[in-house]
This record gives C-alpha cells, sequence and structure tokens, in this order.
C-alpha cells in the first residue's frame, strides 16, 4: 500500500509550468473576469445587492469542509426563525457568519495593506472564533506536523502530509514572496499558484481549506482584478471536490503544477460566467422591484424598502421596520401590501412579542441558482 503524498519541499516556486499549453486558458479567463468585473463596477452599492452571493460563497466554502447547512437555514437562523433547525446546523451557521466577518474585514485590509501571512493569522482568528477548531490556536501557525486524512488515522494512513513543521515559516516566507511579487507572467495563474501552495502548506491546525478560498477574491481585490472582493468560486470547487483534491495532491506527489493551473482557469472562466448571469440577474430584478414597490405602496420610502430585502432576503417584520430607517406604520403598510402582492412569503408568522418572518423569494432563486422557495 503507498504511503500518504508529501509536501514537495523545495518545489515551490513551480518552475515547470508548460505556459505554452496554457495561453488559451489565460486569454479566456482574463476576458471572463473583465466582463464580470465590468458589470459588478456598474452596480451601485454593489456590496449590498451581492451579499446573497457572498453568504452562498461562505455556505458552499465550508460544505467542502463538511458542514450541511443552506443559505435559506442561514438566514432563517438570523432572521431568528428556523426552530426546527437541530442543534449542528445552527453550529455551522456560525462557521458561515464567521467567514462573511473574517472576508469583509480582510477585504478592508487589503485595500491599504499588502496580503501576508500577519493578515492571514488575523483572518485565521476571526473564522475561527468560537466555532468547530476553536481548541485549535485561532491566530497561530500550528506548532507540530498535521496530515489530512480519515478521522484518527496515523501519518502514515494519510492522503497528505502538509510541509515539515522545520520548514514552514521558511514555506510561509516563500509563499508570501512570491504573492507579493509583481513580476509574474500572469496574475490569474499567480492566484492558481498561490492558492495551492497555501493548502499544501495547510499553516493552521484547522480552517485552512476555507481562508485558503477566501484568499481568492482577496488577492483578485488587492491586485485590483476585480473592484471589490465579489468572486465566488467555491461552487465550482465544490461540485468538483475530488477532482480538486486530486489536482492538488498530483502538485505534490507528480510535480504536476500545468494541471492544477489549467484546472484552476478554467474553474475561473465557469464561475465568472455564471457570477456575471447571477450578478446580471440580481441587478435587472432590484431595477424592476424599484418599479413595483413604488408603484405598489405609492411611497417615498419605497427604495429603502427594496435595499433592505437585497441585503437580507429572509428577515424578521422587527429588522425590516429597524433597519430599512422607515417610519413604523409606513413600514408595517410596505410589508402588507408586498405579501398580499407575493412578493414576500411568510415564514412564520407573528405571535405576541414575536415578529413574523418574511422571505423574498426571487432573490434567492438566484442566489441558489435554482427554486427554493
Amino acid at each position: 500500500m503507498p504511503g500518504p503524498v508529501r509536501y514537495h519541499l523545495g518545489g515551490f516556486p513551480p518552475t515547470g509550468i508548460d505556459w505554452e499549453s496554457l495561453v488559451s486558458l489565460i486569454g479566456q479567463a482574463n476576458a471572463a473576469i473583465a466582463r464580470y468585473d465590468g458589470l459588478v463596477a456598474a452596480i451601485p452599492n454593489a456590496a449590498v445587492l451581492l451579499s446573497p452571493l457572498t453568504t452562498q460563497e461562505a455556505v458552499l466554502s465550508s460544505r467542502i469542509e463538511g458542514t450541511n447547512v443552506t443559505m435559506g437555514e442561514v438566514l432563517e437562523i438570523e432572521a431568528g426563525a428556523g426552530g426546527e433547525i437541530e442543534q449542528p446546523k445552527r453550529d455551522d451557521v456560525e462557521e458561515i457568519r464567521n467567514y462573511r466577518r473574517a472576508l469583509g474585514v480582510s477585504a478592508k485590509v487589503v485595500e491599504d495593506r499588502p496580503l501576508t501571512p500577519h493578515l492571514l493569522r488575523e483572518a485565521h482568528m476571526l473564522l475561527m472564533d468560537g466555532v468547530r477548531g476553536r481548541n485549535k490556536d485561532p491566530g497561530a501557525f500550528r506548532n507540530e506536523q498535521n496530515w489530512i486524512g480519515n478521522a484518527g488515522c496515523p501519518m502514515d494512513e494519510a492522503g497528505y502530509v502538509p510541509i515539515p513543521q522545520a520548514h514552514l515559516l521558511a514555506g510561509l516566507d516563500a509563499w508570501a514572496a512570491y504573492v507579493a511579487s509583481r513580476s509574474q507572467p500572469d496574475p490569474l495563474v499567480q492566484l492558481a499558484v498561490a492558492h495551492a501552495e497555501f493548502e499544501a502548506l495547510h499553516p493552521f491546525k484547522d480552517g485552512n481549506g476555507r481562508l485558503g478560498r477566501m484568499i481568492i477574491p482577496l488577492f483578485l481585490y488587492e491586485r485590483k482584478v476585480l473592484s471589490g472582493p465579489n468572486f465566488y468560486m467555491s461552487g465550482y470547487l465544490e461540485a468538483r471536490r475530488d477532482e480538486y483534491i486530486e489536482r492538488l495532491r498530483a502538485i505534490s506527489r507528480d510535480a504536476d503544477w500545468t494541471g492544477w493551473v489549467r484546472f484552476f482557469l478554467q474553474g475561473l472562466i465557469e464561475q465568472a460566467t455564471e457570477n456575471q448571469t447571477k450578478a446580471r440577474s440580481i441587478l435587472d430584478l432590484h431595477q424592476h422591484m424599484q418599479k413595483e414597490v413604488a408603484e405598489r405602496t405609492h411611497s417615498q420610502f419605497s427604495p429603502h424598502a427594496v435595499d433592505f430585502l437585497f441585503s437580507k432576503p429572509i428577515f424578521a417584520s422587527s429588522h425590516f421596520i429597524e433597519g430599512a430607517k422607515i417610519p413604523r406604520e409606513t413600514a408595517i403598510r410596505i410589508l402588507k401590501v408586498l405579501r398580499e402582492a407575493g412578493v414576500l412569503r411568510t415564514l412564520s408568522g407573528g405571535s405576541g412579542r414575536r415578529p413574523a418572518v418574511y422571505a423574498f423569494p426571487q432573490l434567492l432563486n438566484i442566489a441558489e441558482g435554482r427554486s427554493v422557495l
């Protein structure tokens, strides 16, 4: 029985990438991301309108690591509903919330600071706050050898063994120097290599997968390839989880950086296209709802109501009254009008001091990429 794949000590940065075979994909990936960003840059308040996609990205990235919660369940719990959702999923929701928070804070940081190991430590601390792995030194690089395999397996039965502990800090320094380099032939290939190397180093005791995927939008934003940290890659990686893992293993086992970069670039192309489709659908829906809600409610506060629905497509009525910045009586009337028009769906009725919880199905269905409500 073959032993585990072990880290490619001395094999980073890669020197054997077959650039000629990647030229076409590099061009397609850069063009696809440019088209997507051109749309996003034109969206007013893109962070609000695309927030459901950010939540969905957090859900899918965490699902690769074994969580089992949907975006709808995350939003229901945040709205104070979902009483039938059991505790394991509630724990998963906290991981999703931490992911969004860590990404948001880190994105603010890279506006003024480069993407460095120190920043990753800060993000890791936020990512692991109060959730599974919180007892594994959040914000600190590991101080012992780790390995990846079935739960509880010994190292010689692992699927992969990251860089030896004695070489970890030197490996992180090499990673940081590579990420900071402005002399690489193409930033998307540089990102592919940086993501794979981070996962290969596996510098933390837990949370490496989620943090490694978070590097993708942060790098694109820090390099000004994107106008915001609004790129969602985990759908592609989650749908191809087995190939994703095998391509990463093949780097250390076979020095197959070219195969990994090809897989990653194809993912950028597919996700940029899907992201663009979803962002366009959200923008079109927002424009439609601005008109429809204004016509139905005849209220000067209709734009506030619409923006709130896009920021929180599942919400408690009390949150709407507080968060939309609309006078209470007007807010209650707007909710009634939208519910009766079928724009909103009641998930749970209000009772006593418990507020009603509503969903905005059209937006949820776009973010999920399927009919969920």
